[in-house]
Order: structure tokens, then C-alpha cells, then sequence
């Protein structure tokens, strides 16, 4: 995970994800409506996951 995904997870959380798939994309999404903090979380999460 590189410096600039991590900037761009917490600045704009589901386009970090946009290249994980479709699931974790919505995910993110809903979660980043439901507030940035959540939304940052998760983007975090699915990007250190090394599947």
C-alpha cells in the first residue's frame, strides 16, 4: 500500500477501492455516507488486505 493510496483513502475513501471490486466499493460508499470516519476505516482495511 503506497503513500498516495493511503492519502487518497482518507481524503476520498471509495475511489481508493474503486479497483478492489464492485463489493468493496459499495461498502465504502455506504459507510462513507453513514459518516467519513467509518468510511476511512474500511478503505483502510480493504486496501491492507493482501488478497
Amino acid at each position: 500500500m503506497g503513500c498516495f493510496r493511503v492519502l487518497f483513502a482518507i481524503i476520498f475513501p471509495p475511489l481508493s477501492v474503486i479497483d478492489k471490486g464492485c463489493g468493496s466499493f459499495i461498502i465504502v460508499f455506504l459507510l462513507t455516507l453513514c459518516g467519513w470516519v467509518p468510511g476511512v476505516i474500511a478503505a483502510l482495511v480493504i486496501l491492507n488486505n493482501p488478497n
